[in-house]
């Protein structure tokens, strides 16, 4: 059985190389089948003279968007053996994947180049590869610029897996991404929301990041107006952003008091929140409690009333 899947594997690989386009798919609809539920079956192919290449050529070279995609297919299912992510993470091929999300001209195959990132991307050794190669400033701009044909959630999930890596939470934001981010938390409730937020969260783990993020306009008020949303992740990722921005200024603290909401929402989110958000509540709370707000209070009258 194996010696016959072999000899199915070189046989497709070398069809895929045919002149003839229809040879061409019928070759990797069949590689593509093959790899989609069998880890032996991807290692099997990888490890086969030229196949790698093979589809990265047809990525790149194809004027068919099938052909194009059925190669991204392929390459997308063989990084989803551990062992495959390092070898399939090239600068060749991620300055191929860069160029379709930069330059995006079909929107599976734009979706299938960032999930491939993404995949890539959870290999600890390969982030800084790919930060090293612009991707993250691709990524950027493809959420900032929404003519592009890519879903916003398959970039923002990239861009999380992406910038756990110090190096590029740093391009990131300096890229832009911050108020990017924050306009995505502004336009929509959505799911989207929720990851952008939990991209904020990870760039505010650093100086640079939550300096910008604190230095945005009403971002204290934009926090708290997140936690009347019925999103959990966004109310997660808020929390979250709001007790830094409390480790970084007093003054965040009383903006946040002085929203009529805002005690009551956390005390809700203390309550009927998941795991995560309880345990932010409670230490938004203590945050609260910690904080000296006399003075405030004595020279801001009107907020008793």
């Amino acid at each position: 059985m194996s010696s016959r899947l072999r000899e199915t594997v070189t046989e497709c690989l070398a069809q895929a190389q045919s002149d003839s386009e229809e040879v061409q798919q019928n070759a990797l609809k069949t590689l593509a089948s093959l790899t989609k539920v069998s880890p032996q079956n991807r290692n099997l192919l990888a490890q086969t003279d030229g196949a790698i290449s093979t589809f990265l050529n047809l990525c790149r070279s194809s004027s068919s968007k099938i052909i194009q995609f059925l190669s991204l297919s392929i390459l997308f299912n063989l990084s989803l053996n551990s062992n495959l992510k390092q070898p399939l993470a090239e600068m060749e091929m991620i300055h191929h994947l860069n160029s379709i999300i930069i330059c995006p001209s079909c929107p599976e195959c734009s979706k299938l180049a960032v999930s491939l990132i993404c995949s890539l991307a959870m290999l600890d050794k390969n982030k800084a590869v790919f930060g090293v190669a612009g991707t993250v400033q691709a990524l950027v701009k493809s959420v900032e610029f929404q003519a592009s044909c890519i879903a916003a959630h398959h970039v923002l999930s990239s861009l999380t897996e992406l910038v756990q890596f110090h190096g590029n939470s740093t391009l990131a934001v300096r890229a832009g991404a911050i108020p990017v981010l924050i306009q995505i938390v502004k336009s929509t409730e959505s799911e989207d929301a929720g990851t952008a937020l939990s991209v904020l969260v990870l760039l505010g783990r650093f100086k640079e990041g939550i300096d910008a993020i604190r230095n945005t306009e009403e971002v204290v008020n934009l926090m708290v107006d997140v936690l009347k949303r019925r999103c959990m992740l966004s109310k997660e990722g808020s929390a979250e952003i709001l007790l830094r921005l409390f480790d970084e200024s007093e003054d965040c603290v009383r903006v946040a008091v002085e929203l009529p909401d805002f005690s009551s929402l956390v005390a809700d989110l203390s309550v009927r929140g998941s795991a995560k958000a309880r345990e932010k509540a409670s230490l938004l709370m203590k945050k609260m409690m910690e904080v000296n707000l006399d003075a405030y209070f004595e020279s801001h009258p009107m907020f008793y009333l």
